[in-house]
């Protein structure tokens, strides 16, 4: 119980540069995608 305790803390604290980081994660595939799309058409 105590284990759970620490990984909410964490994740609490962690939480703010997570999504900043799912969110680079993201254009990032986006970006990949549009790129592939592009390359496949030309």
């Amino acid at each position: 119980m105590p284990d759970k305790k620490e990984e909410y803390s964490f994740w609490t604290k962690y939480k703010k540069f997570a999504g900043t980081e799912i969110m680079l994660y993201l254009i990032m595939v986006v970006g990949i995608i549009l790129g592939i799309v592009i390359f496949s058409y030309l």
